[in-house]
């Protein structure tokens, strides 16, 4: 059998990279893109990364490095990323047809058997920043774990131009290799991880490889074992070329000013709705329960704090979001109370069944869906962009909508603000 080729390609910077396309006086100027609201950073440049920016950190603590330093601030702009990220993964799915779309800027390409594989992966990077000019580095390994290993070298090293293969390394190179990357930078090992593993003395990537199996299996579960043995070239994570269906979906947002009224609150979540039931109907479900929740501000402790929650069984399963919508807000009504400065809101749709499976009721007959109108509404949105048809408590989206002060134009998916020559 031959040697598993799997690659990673990772965008560099990609929230960052997809501002700058439209926008080349940025190309060496320290830029970040915040969060919703305009809150913490969750995208940096180099640059900014090289005057001590993290990722995470509040927008409020970089104020004044950025005056000092001149630092962009952008506020995020996920029609715009969300566009050329699918541009980045139709080029990708022309090198191989095996394809697992990660995550918005990452995706595993399976190139097993393919000739000429250095030649492929350089040219693979070439097109991508040729066509869409968002730089990406290769990473290729036997397994999914030493290929995100792989394209973490290729970033950090220059010498290696953007693309590294785990596999072209003799064993006594893959050790020294691995012996100097630290065990936090292994996919699936997180922050609380890292700290029960030095308990271990398991400090890199090498020192899980060489871990006693069965003490990792008892002390950290079968995932990590899974992990080491994927460190070792043991394949035990496939692609998935089709993401499996949603048990839940959630759809909620902290609004851009607290809301002290019922009918502003009602309005952000027909909104919710119309976002949760579009990816219901997405994957062919209906969902049987729902929960609305609300926040208050818990970083403003001086205020009165409340956090309800209420989840409710529907009548029958549905994905019509009219019918969805009236449970609601009914929630809603429940849960309301006057005198509080609610920062967020959110709906979950819950024990979700495909719709061809049906649960009879003797005592309720069965409720007709519109079925016509849903696939009016789900056409309209892929056409023209998600959010043309929506739901609305009456139109209220300034008063609770996400601070975007900083947002540039939808330059790839809204005609009227295409760039103009």
């Amino acid at each position: 059998m031959p040697v598993k080729q799997i690659a990673l390609v990772d965008c560099n910077n990609f929230y960052v990279s997809c501002e700058r396309l439209f926008r080349p006086d940025l190309a060496k100027v320290p830029v970040v893109v915040l969060s919703n609201n305009d809150g913490c950073v969750v995208s940096r440049s180099n640059e900014a990364k090289a005057l001590g920016i993290k990722m995470g950190q509040p927008w409020f603590e970089c104020k004044a490095l950025a005056e000092e330093h001149g630092i962009v601030a952008m506020s995020s702009n996920y029609a715009l990323y969300a566009d050329l990220s699918n541009r980045v993964m139709n080029i990708l799915g022309e090198y191989s047809p095996l394809r697992e779309v990660y995550s918005i800027d990452e995706c595993f390409l399976d190139l097993t058997g393919m000739p000429k594989l250095r030649d492929v992966t350089y040219s693979m990077r070439d097109r991508v920043v040729k066509w869409t000019n968002i730089p990406v580095c290769v990473g290729v390994g036997p397994t999914k774990t030493l290929a995100k290993l792989a394209n973490h070298v290729a970033k950090k090293h220059p010498r290696s131009k953007g693309v590294f293969n785990f596999n072209d390394l003799n064993e006594a190179q893959q050790t020294k290799l691995l012996s100097q990357i630290t065990v936090d930078e292994v996919w699936g090992v997180g922050r609380k991880l890292t700290k029960r593993l030095a308990a271990h003395a398991i400090q890199t990537a090498q020192d899980l490889r060489q871990a006693h199996a069965p003490t990792l299996r008892s002390e950290f579960g079968v995932v990590m074992e899974k992990t080491q043995r994927e460190l070792l070239g043991i394949s035990c994570i496939d692609l998935q070329e089709h993401a499996p269906d949603k048990q839940q979906i959630i759809s909620s947002r902290s609004f851009g000013k607290p809301v002290t009224e019922l009918v502003v609150i009602q309005d952000a979540l027909s909104v919710f709705v119309t976002t949760a039931t579009e990816k219901l109907r997405a994957q062919n479900g209906h969902a049987a329960l729902v929960q609305v929740n609300f926040l208050t501000n818990r970083f403003r402790p001086e205020q009165p704090q409340y956090n309800p929650s209420m989840t409710v069984p529907l009548p029958q399963p549905t994905n019509d979001c009219l019918v969805i919508n009236r449970w609601v807000h009914h929630v809603a009504e429940l849960l309301w109370r006057d005198g509080y400065k609610y920062k967020k809101a959110g709906i979950m749709l819950g024990d979700i069944s495909p719709v061809t499976m049906v649960q009879g009721d003797w005592l309720e007959p069965v409720m007709a869906s519109d079925t016509k109108l849903m696939m009016a509404i789900d056409g309209l949105n892929s056409r023209f962009g998600r959010g043309t048809i929506k739901l609305s408590g009456g139109d209220l989206r300034e008063k609770w909508g996400m601070r975007q002060e900083r947002k540039s134009p939808d330059y790839t998916s809204d005609w009227a603000q295409v760039p103009a020559v």
